[in-house]
Parts: structure tokens; sequence; C-alpha cells
């Protein structure tokens, strides 16, 4: 999906669902190439962020914004990561710190050509949930593994081969050179530094700290039209079989989400607070001996604000007039 600094969406594409990243990718940047946008970034999560992908979406002058994995890095990451500094606060539940990593290592996709820009994010309260999170972790581990030591040594490899599916407590599990099982309180200790964090990588110099977090978080704002496609749009779940259905059925879904992103900057609300608002209003049948009638409700002073922001008139009052038979 693309979408507008003010989280506008202005073109979506449908793809078969084994279509490879790099496919995509190439694919979205080809078309928008012909819309002769003067200024694109493209912002994405971890599963785009490869070399080769780096060095496409910068071509024809583009920038990219995308997070790194915080756990099994590139060279580049882990020594931003590493850089000591201090954060400054942009927002009262934000932090963010600058730092530059010297060209030259392996993997940072341009072959040490130019400096890579990261930008480390801090989120004090994302940090507390993370360590009771955490705390919860190994308060489970701890009693799997309590009386262990008297298991025999296939009854512990089953334990740890089980683990293997759930890397959130195997992270946190070490074996002793006699192969007892133990709390590893080093990973524990490693993972603390993590709490609250991501990490950004950017190919745009001229962007604040700040408006690449603001940028990132314009992510979270496309998943979350996602989510409303599938769920208040109803985008999910689709029984057409024909592909041309499907796409149809997509897009109209996709223009639905542009009439509430604008609905929502407009008035400055959610489209769940502007539903229910608007929900209230209803169509009354009155049924007398003249005949019946259809009349709308009294319209709320929330609703004329609503309407009003939008430049909608009000639906007319009165509906239908149906006469009783002579």
């Amino acid at each position: 999906m693309a979408v507008t600094r003010d989280g506008i969406p202005v073109r979506c594409w449908t793809f078969p669902g084994d279509t490879a990243d790099t496919a995509i990718i190439r694919t979205v940047k080809d078309d928008l190439d012909g819309w002769g946008v003067r200024r694109l970034v493209w912002v994405a999560d971890r599963g785009f962020a490869s070399a080769a992908n780096r060095a496409y979406l910068t071509r024809g002058g583009g920038h990219y914004l995308h997070a790194e994995k915080l756990r099994q890095t590139n060279t580049e990451a882990a020594a931003a990561l590493a850089r000591p500094g201090r954060f400054h606060t942009v927002a009262g539940n934000l932090r963010v710190k600058e730092v530059a990593v010297a060209p030259g290592g392996d993997g940072d996709g341009d072959h040490g050509l130019r400096t890579q820009r990261f930008v480390i994010c801090h989120n004090p309260e994302q940090a507390s949930r993370d360590q009771q999170v955490r705390d919860n972790l190994i308060a489970h581990l701890e009693e799997l593994i309590t009386g262990s030591d008297t298991w025999s040594a296939r009854r512990r490899d089953e334990l740890v081969g089980a683990l293997r599916t759930k890397p959130g407590l195997r992270r946190y599990l070490r074996r002793t050179p006699t192969g007892l099982l133990r709390i590893d309180r080093g990973a524990a200790k490693r993972e603390a530094h993590l709490d609250g964090k991501w990490l950004l990588r950017t190919s745009d110099l001229t962007l604040s700290p700040e408006d690449l977090a603001a940028a990132y978080k314009q992510l979270i704002a496309v998943e979350a039209g996602w989510r409303d496609m599938k769920s208040s749009l109803g985008l999910r779940p689709v029984h057409h079989r024909r592909e041309d259905r499907i796409r149809g059925h997509i897009q109209l879904c996709w223009l639905a989400l542009l009439l509430i992103r604008v609905a929502e900057n407009t008035t400055s609300q959610t489209w769940r607070s502007l539903r229910h608002e608007l929900d209230r209003m209803a169509l009354v049948t009155l049924a007398t001996s003249h005949g019946t009638i259809a009349q709308r409700s009294q319209t709320t002073p929330a609703q004329r604000t609503v309407l009003n922001a939008l430049r909608l008139p009000e639906p007319p009052k009165f509906f239908d007039f149906t006469p009783a038979p002579d």
C-alpha cells in the first residue's frame, strides 16, 4: 500500500501469496516511478531488509526506512546498538538516539561506499512490559526444569527438543558441560539491554530522528489499515474463486479504507468513534390511520459536528409518505 505522509492510501497492490518480497518491491517501485513523485521513502519491516532490496530501493533517488533485527544482527546493526550516547525525548513515551556507523563493514548492502545511518528508538513503557514478559518466561522455565538434575539424559534431551519450537523460552536455557539444565542469566542480561528498543536503518540523510521515528510509526498505521480491511470492511473471509473477483473485492475495500482515513483526518476522530456516533441515527416508520411515514431521528450535536467537519448535509428528515388506502 502506498500512503501519503498523513496516512491517506493512494494505491494498493495485490499479489499471489507465493510472490517473493524482491518481486513485490520491484513491481511497486517501477509502478510508482511513472507518478513523478518528488520524494518517496519506503517504510518496511524486517522482512524486506535485505541488502539487495535496499540497493534497489535507492535507485533513482529513492530512500528506505526499515527496522533491523535486534538479535542476530549484522556487523553494522550490532555496532549501532553498542555505540554509546544519550537518548533525547521526542514524545512522552519515545526517546531516540542517532548513530552513524563507519563504512566498510560486511553486509551493509553498498560495499562500504557510504556511512550507515541508524536511529535507536526506546519506549520506556514497552521496556517495562518486555521486562515483565521476560520475568514470566524465566519463572515458567524454572518450573519446567525443576528437579531435572535427577532426570535421565534422554528426558532432558526431550525437553530441550520440545523447546526448540518455543524460542522465547529456549533463549533463556543453557546446558552445563555435564548436560544439566540451567537458566541462562547471561542471555537474560543481554535481553534486558534490548528492552523497549527497536533499531531503524535509513538511507535518508535529511530527515531528523524524530521524523524517522514518526515515519516508521506510519507502518503501524498501514498495518492498522489492513486490519480494518480484514475486520471492519470484511476483506476476509474471501470466498471468491476467480482472480478478477478477488482483486475487485480488495479494491472496493481499499476505496472504503480511503474514505475512512479521510474522515479520520478531517474530524480528528477514530473511525470507531465516528461509526458509533453515526450509528445512533435511526429511521423510524410511523403508522397511523392516515398512512405510514418514515422519519429520521433528531440529529445530535455530536453528529452535526461530524457532518459539518466533512461538509456533508444532514440527511432529509422525512423519507417516505404512504397514504392509507381509501
